[in-house]
């Protein structure tokens, strides 16, 4: 078997992180968000005539950190772009894509953060969701700031907004809010007001659907992603009229800015999830649905212009891709990224997983086997966060980090994930802590029956959300040890602490803590410590504003206080979710290190 680390070393896994995000089709080009795993950095890039540069000058970063996990932190103005500083999280305008000038700070309310960010031409402004602390209080808002920096609110009183639009004449705003206790994916509200009219409800006043996504069409038609009858599918609100398949269209919105439909001049460009695959099409009534870039398998970010639809692409066999694809003859091109690192013979390949649990239910998600090794090899279970997130059957740069060892892996997609419709999703509500550990072992057990794994090296592993559930699992028994990556411990600790967006997530997750005050004790990791009899290895970010450090820390003294062996990685100037390269391979070598000792 040849060596590993000439392979895939952990330093080029993380190297291989680098992302897109935010691609807008504007100024005869392409603008991207860029993520750059070495330094951390987002930069926005353009391209044009295939000559690529960076906007962004040295020490600026694009990102948004609005409701804590941002998104739409950049969008194209009349004549250049609009973007989020991290530093400050201020506006900053790039006046002419085609100068050189420095960007100038559009606003200057150093106790607001703004994202969302999308442009009204009719207005000559943009529209963004602004988040500002009043004393004790997150006050959010969406607010109108013009070429010049001058600001003007235009919506307020909800808890949350998200998704400002204005149609192409200029007369109509149409939005999405919500209000506490509802999570943007369990019941929001489609708002619209028309010159000299006052606010409307248009769909979701029973908190009866979660909508997300509205757009106007070149008619001046309103759409919206709806899932009312089940799945997140696009309807034409002016006719009522859903259209597409009955699958999901989006995922969970946890952050702003998601484009995964476009109502085109007499078609819908579109992307939606068959069985967690990513399908990328083109519908038109009378021509019906033309599929594209069939290659890839999960599609973000949806653009367009006369020539061609652009996206942001993923697949199993290279890294992410910003895509033009030929409306005429759906020829695809690849602008940035893409790039194969792994030949075909040390490449994993997602296989479906889909076995029975509960009464009549199934749950998802990806196996994959190792390279070489022992015929029953061991198993790392991937737990996605969120829970209400996914894992996608797309070039994961850790997965072959572990093949390539001899581990195999499974990214499972538990009950409450997003892609598998509605139903599939709040499945979760009042059973966290309990039904994905139900799936995780339903899943394991189907594989150690087709003698594809060791069921006696099983390792669960999981960050933030999934760190929780990794912990719990432990806890459960029948593993021979695990990982939590700012994971969740205390429940009741992070409702006390935990950010405005997600402060009654975890009653809808677990319910009222006073009247459920026993379902609390038995899914706490830090009050079931005792019974967790495997080693653990931790690893936390000194700057996580979501799951704090003391979340972790608490979970460790348990541990060591039982006598169990715990390892414990500390990065003090991470957030929630690392972010430098150099950390994600220390994190990756420390946990490949841990299990093959324990195996």
């Amino acid at each position: 078997m040849p060596n590993p680390d000439a392979l895939w070393s952990a330093a080029q896994a993380a190297a291989a992180g680098r992302d897109f995000a935010e691609l807008h089709a504007a100024h005869g080009g392409v603008l991207w968000v860029e993520f750059e795993p070495a330094s951390g950095r987002c930069s926005l890039q353009f391209l044009r005539d295939d000559q690529r540069r960076e906007l962004t000058p040295p020490g600026y970063s694009v990102r948004s950190r609005v409701y804590e996990y941002g998104g739409g932190a950049s969008c194209a103005t009349e004549r250049g772009a609009a973007f989020v500083n991290d530093a400050d999280q201020q506006i900053h305008l790039i006046d002419d894509v085609a100068a050189s000038a420095a960007p100038r700070r559009l606003t200057e309310r150093a106790d607001c953060r703004y994202g969302d960010l999308v442009y009204a031409p009719a207005w000559r402004a943009l529209l963004a969701v602004e988040e500002c602390r009043e004393g004790e209080a997150v006050v959010h808002r969406l607010v109108r700031i013009d070429l010049a920096g001058r600001r003007e609110v235009l919506v307020e009183g909800a808890d949350f907004y998200a998704a400002p639009v204005a149609s192409a004449d200029g007369r109509r705003l149409a939005w999405i809010e919500w209000s506490r206790p509802q999570q943007p994916w369990t019941a929001t509200r489609l708002c619209l007001r028309e010159a000299g009219g006052s606010n409307r409800v248009l769909a979701g006043a029973a908190d009866d659907q979660a909508l997300q996504q509205p757009r106007f069409d070149t008619l001046g038609r309103l759409w919206v992603l709806s899932d009312r009858d089940g799945w997140w599918q696009p309807i034409c609100v002016d006719d009522d009229d859903a259209r597409g398949a009955p699958r999901d269209h989006a995922a969970a919105p946890w952050q702003l800015g998601g484009r995964t439909y476009l109502p085109l001049d007499g078609e819908l460009l579109l992307t939606r999830f068959e069985q967690g695959f990513g399908v990328l099409a083109a519908v038109r009534e009378a021509a019906g649905e033309r599929r594209l870039a069939d290659d890839f398998t999960r599609f973000r970010a949806l653009a367009a212009d006369a020539g061609h639809y652009y996206c942001i692409a993923a697949a199993p066999d290279r890294l992410s891709a910003v895509l033009a694809v030929g409306r005429t003859d759906g020829a695809v091109r690849v602008l940035a990224g893409g790039e194969r690192l792994l030949n075909e013979a040390h490449l994993p390949r997602p296989q479906p997983l889909d076995c029975p649990v509960g009464e009549g239910e199934r749950c998802h998600g990806f196996f994959y086997a190792p390279y070489a090794g022992a015929e029953r090899p061991p198993l790392v279970v991937f737990l996605h966060g969120g829970p209400t997130s996914a894992c996608y059957p797309v070039f994961d740069p850790r997965i072959p980090f572990w093949t390539l060892r001899g581990f195999a892996v499974l990214d499972l997609n538990y009950r409450g994930s997003s892609g598998f419709g509605r139903a599939y999703r709040q499945r979760l509500q009042g059973e966290w802590g309990r039904i994905e550990l139900d799936d995780i072992r339903a899943a394991v057990a189907h594989l150690a029956q087709a003698g594809r794994i060791d069921p006696a090296r099983v390792f669960v592993r999981g960050a933030s959300a999934g760190g929780y559930s990794a912990l719990l699992a432990l806890a459960q028994g029948g593993y021979a040890g695990g990982a939590s990556l700012y994971g969740v411990s205390d429940p009741l600790a992070l409702r006390r602490l935990t950010h405005k967006f997600e402060a009654d997530y975890l009653d809808w997750l677990l319910g009222d803590p006073q009247q459920h005050a026993e379902r609390y004790r038995q899914r706490t990791p830090l009050q079931q410590a005792g019974r967790i009899r495997v080693p653990v290895i931790f690893f936390q970010g000194g700057r996580d504003a979501v799951v704090v450090p003391q979340q972790t820390e608490s979970m460790v003294a348990a541990l060591r206080d039982n006598g169990i062996a715990v390892e414990y990685r500390l990065f003090p100037d991470e957030g929630h979710g690392f972010r430098l390269a150099a950390h994600q391979a220390e994190a990756l070598e420390a946990e490949h290190a841990f299990y093959r000792d324990l195996s």
